[in-house]
């Protein structure tokens, strides 16, 4: 199955109120998931967080979906252009 990097980003606004959740989705994807980095910015009530992950652009999308419809977060997806093969 043909599979990409992808770094997703994501802003969390009022980070307390959507951590638990947002951490829980991406434990759903753990098997994908190669990496994570994570850096509050408590005195603006923001936390900033990006993850890389390889998977299938499918697979890709339905983290990038799920994460996205959590209310007060943003994110955002690059995905590579190269495939690899697994």
């Amino acid at each position: 199955m043909d599979k990409k990097i992808a770094v997703i980003s994501a802003i969390l606004e009022e980070p307390h109120d959507v951590q638990q959740r947002f951490n829980e989705i991406i434990a759903e994807f753990r098997g994908i998931v190669k990496g994570r980095t994570g850096i509050p910015f408590d005195q603006y009530g923001l936390s900033v967080v990006t993850i890389i992950i390889l998977g299938t652009v499918d697979e890709i999308n339905s983290l990038t979906g799920k994460l996205g419809n959590l209310k007060h977060v943003s994110v955002k997806t690059s995905i590579s252009k190269k495939t690899i093969e697994a």
